[in-house]
């Protein structure tokens, strides 16, 4: 796997390169690996599919199958949790061709060092050119260095939650009876 994901810590890096083939021959993308510590370290792995739709049964067979892989490996020293879990609506972006894939939507970008003067943008994705990443902010189109970002995530808004909703329906993995169950159980609770 090439540096092709943000953040791009050596330990990250290292549990990419041993994740990513794992959960590429399920059938999955690896879209982060954070190594996160506290009084227990916590490995969070975010996986989706190509098409979009993970679901909770997806990130058992990831999880399962990470475990096998990291108790052969064994790059972590200390004890640690594992965690899988699907992008969410308002997903980090951590590969070039997610600011392709999401061009029109509107995303916040953070670079490690200051440009222009400044760290943070906020606007609309514009896609990409070569290894640049363009966002429609207020001064206009501006291009940033995809190796310069630090934290790059899209911004929940109604068109972009209308999208994901298409996007579920349309893989056939969105149950709309499950939302009608759900408001009929909220409302009988209610009274």
């Amino acid at each position: 796997m090439s540096n092709d994901q943000i953040p791009k810590s050596a330990m990250d890096r290292r549990m990419a390169e041993i994740i990513a083939p794992v959960i590429e021959d399920m059938g999955y993308e690896l879209v982060r690996v954070r190594l996160m510590s506290g009084q227990t370290s916590t490995l969070q792995v975010m996986a989706d599919k190509p098409a979009g739709g993970i679901e909770v049964d997806d990130c058992a067979h990831i999880s399962n199958a990470i475990s096998a892989v990291l108790d052969v490996e064994d790059p972590i020293l200390d004890a640690y949790t594992l965690e899988v879990s699907s992008p969410g609506i308002d997903r980090p972006l951590t590969r070039l061709k997610d600011f392709d894939m999401f061009e029109g939507y509107e995303a916040k970008l953070e670079t490690a060092e200051l440009q222009g003067g400044r760290r943070r943008f906020k606007g609309v994705l514009a896609g990409i050119e070569g290894d640049e990443v363009l966002i429609n902010v207020e001064e206009g189109t501006i291009g940033l260095h995809f190796d310069w970002l630090s934290d790059a995530k899209l911004v929940l808004t109604d068109d972009l939650i209308k999208e994901m909703l298409r996007q579920r329906k349309a893989a056939g993995t969105l149950n709309e009876d499950a939302f009608d169950e759900i408001e009929t159980d909220q409302s009988q609770q209610e009274d």
